[in-house]
C-alpha cells in the first residue's frame, strides 16, 4: 500500500498535470473560436471569460456533493479527457452540417470550463486528510499554477506549431486520463470493489476510444476543412501564427491564410504587378528594397525585373510560409525562385519589430501583409508604423500598402490613405479587378512632396517592352489611379478617425464592409 507521503506527492502531481491540460484546453478552445468565427481578440476574450465563469460554476456544484469526492473526481477527469480529445474534431466536422458553429463552441467551452472548476475544490477535499488548512490550499493552487505556465509554453512552442489542433486536444485527453488511472491505483482503498472494476473498464474503453479519435483525426479534420474549400487542399499545415491552406483545381493554385484568400495564380498578376510597378515607376530606380509580408515570393519576383536593384529584404513572420515557396517546386514555379535569388535576403521577424530596430535605409518599401481584419494587423496600419516606415527611407524613397477593397471595404481603405497622409505621406490610391478578389486597392506614398498629377504622370512612362508584364501596360496605369463617386459609402467618409496603436479603429471600419455582397 502507498504511503501517505507518496499519495500526496502522487495527488500533486495530477494537480500540476491538470493544471497544464486545463489551461491548453482554453487556448485550444480559443484557436478554434479565432478559426471559425474570426476576430482574434474578441474570441479569446470571450472564451477565457466563459471558461473563467463556468469554472466558477463548477466550483460551486461540488459544495451540494456530499459523496464519494475520489469517485467524482476521477469520473470529473474521464469526463474532461473526452470532451477535450474531441473539441477540435467535432467542431471541424460540426462546421460541415451546421450554419451556428458558435454555439456548439461556446457550449463546449463553458462545459468544459465547468469540469476544469470542479478538479481543484475535489482536490482539496482528497487532501484534507495530509495537510492542514492553510498547507492544503497553498500547496493545490501551488501545483496547478506551474501546470497552467508549463501549459502556456507547451501550447505555444509545442502544441499548436507542431501537433495542430488535431492532435494537441489529444495530448491533454491522455493526460487527464492518466491522472485519473494513476489515482485510482494509489487511491483504491477509497472505492468498492464493484466501483473499482466499473471505473476500470471505463479506463479502458476511454484509452480505446482516444487511441481510435488519434488515428482518425487528421482525417476527419481535412474532412471538416476540404468542404470550406471548393478546390481539393494539396497542401495544409498550422504554424505558430497561422493556419497555411494551398488548394488547387486544374493548373492553378489558391493560397489561403487563416481561411482567407491571399491569391490565386489564376489572376495573381492583376495583383502583384498593380502592387510592384506603378510605384517602381514614381520613384528614381530605388536600389534597397524593403518588403513586409509577401512570404509567396511573387512580389519579389516583379521587382526582381528590374536590374538596377541591388538588394531586397523580405521580411515574413512565419518561417513556414517562406519555406513553403522556397521548397515547393510547384509552388517556386509561381514565382521564378525569387526567394533563393542572390538579392533576396528573408528575415523571419515581427514587421513592427524589424522596422522599429533597423539601422538600414530603404529606397523603397512594400508592405504587403494580410487584411487588418484584428488589432494584432491592424498595428501594421497605423500611423506610428507609417511613421517609422518614412523614417527609414531615404530622402526620395516612397511606400505602397495593399489596403483592402475600396468598395466592399471603402471604411477601411479611407482610413489607410488617410492614416498615411496623416503620417506626412503624398499619397495616391489607385485600385485594380483581381477575379479571384473582387476590386482591391492599394495605396502608394512618397517621403517627396509630390502631387498627385504629377505621380500620375511618370506612371504614363511605363514600358512594358522594357519591363515585362502579363497584364500591366501604359494605358492601364493611368486607368489604375480613376475613381468614380463615392456611392457605395453609407456615412460620410471624411468623418473617418486616425488608424493609431492607441486607437485601433481600422480593424472595426474593415469588419464592417460589405464583404456579403461579393
Amino acid at each position: 500500500m502507498a504511503s501517505t507521503k507518496l499519495k500526496k506527492r502522487i495527488l500533486f502531481l495530477a494537480l500540476f498535470a491538470t493544471g497544464l491540460s486545463g489551461i491548453v484546453a482554453e487556448y485550444c478552445f480559443a484557436t478554434l473560436s479565432t478559426y471559425f468565427i474570426g476576430d482574434s481578440v474578441k474570441q479569446w476574450s470571450i472564451i477565457i471569460s466563459f471558461m473563467l465563469f463556468s469554472m466558477g460554476l463548477g466550483s460551486r456544484i461540488t459544495k451540494s456533493f456530499d459523496g464519494n469526492v475520489f469517485k467524482l473526481f476521477i469520473y470529473t477527469e474521464f469526463a474532461l479527457s473526452i470532451l477535450v480529445s474531441f473539441s477540435a474534431v467535432t467542431t471541424y466536422y460540426l462546421a460541415t452540417q451546421v450554419e451556428y458553429i458558435s454555439i456548439y463552441i461556446y457550449s463546449m467551452a463553458i462545459l468544459t470550463g465547468m469540469l476544469i472548476g470542479m478538479e481543484l475544490p475535489l482536490a482539496m477535499r482528497l487532501n484534507e486528510d495530509f495537510q492542514s488548512l492553510k498547507l492544503n490550499v497553498a500547496n493545490i493552487l501551488e501545483k496547478d499554477y506551474y501546470g497552467s505556465l508549463i501549459g502556456g509554453l507547451f501550447f505555444v512552442f509545442i502544441g499548436l506549431p507542431y501537433l495542430g489542433l488535431s492532435h494537441t486536444p489529444f495530448i491533454l485527453g491522455f493526460i487527464n486520463l492518466m491522472v485519473a488511472i494513476l489515482l485510482l491505483f494509489i487511491f483504491k482503498n477509497k472505492l468498492k470493489k464493484k466501483e473499482k472494476n466499473t471505473l476500470y473498464s471505463a479506463a479502458g474503453f476511454i484509452v480505446v476510444l482516444l487511441i481510435i479519435g488519434t488515428i482518425f483525426s487528421n482525417k476527419i479534420i481535412l474532412y471538416g476543412e476540404q468542404t470550406k474549400y471548393k478546390d481539393k487542399i494539396v497542401f495544409q499545415e498550422q504554424s505558430i501564427y497561422q493556419k497555411i491552406v494551398v488548394t488547387k483545381w486544374k493548373k492553378d493554385y489558391w493560397l489561403y491564410l487563416n481561411d482567407n484568400l491571399q491569391f490565386s495564380t489564376f489572376d495573381e498578376p492583376l495583383y502583384h504587378e498593380v502592387l510592384v510597378h506603378p510605384i517602381m515607376q514614381i520613384l528614381n530606380k530605388p536600389r534597397n528594397i524593403l518588403i513586409l509580408g509577401g512570404g509567396d515570393g511573387c512580389a519579389a519576383r516583379e521587382l526582381l525585373k528590374y536590374p538596377s536593384i541591388n538588394k531586397i529584404t523580405l521580411v515574413d513572420l512565419d518561417k513556414k510560409l517562406t519555406d513553403l515557396f522556397i521548397n515547393e517546386p510547384e509552388l517556386t514555379k509561381i514565382n521564378n525562385n525569387s526567394l533563393t535569388n542572390s538579392k533576396v535576403q528573408i528575415i523571419n521577424t515581427d514587421g513592427f519589430k524589424y522596422v522599429s530596430e533597423t539601422q538600414d535605409f530603404f529606397d523603397l518599401i512594400i508592405i504587403d501583409l494580410p487584411d487588418p481584419r484584428n488589432v494584432e494587423l491592424a498595428r501594421l496600419y497605423s500611423k506610428e508604423f507609417y511613421e517609422l516606415c518614412r523614417l527609414k527611407l531615404t530622402p526620395n524613397g516612397g511606400l505602397i500598402t495593399q489596403a483592402g477593397s475600396p468598395y466592399y471595404t471603402p471604411y477601411a481603405y479611407k482610413c489607410i490613405e488617410q492614416t498615411m497622409n496623416q503620417a506626412n505621406f503624398s499619397v495616391l490610391p489607385i485600385h485594380n479587378q483581381v477575379l479571384s478578389m473582387g476590386e482591391w486597392g492599394w495605396i502608394l506614398g512618397t517621403k517627396a512632396s509630390l502631387s498627385k498629377d504629377e505621380m500620375i504622370n511618370r506612371l504614363g512612362n511605363f514600358d512594358e517592352a522594357i519591363i515585362p508584364t502579363k497584364w500591366l501596360n501604359a494605358s492601364s496605369m493611368s486607368l489604375i489611379t480613376s475613381f468614380g463617386k463615392d456611392f457605395y459609402s453609407k456615412t460620410k467618409l471624411d468623418s473617418l478617425e486616425t488608424n493609431q496603436i492607441s486607437n485601433p479603429v481600422l480593424y472595426h471600419y474593415y469588419n464592417k464592409g460589405n464583404w456579403d455582397i461579393y
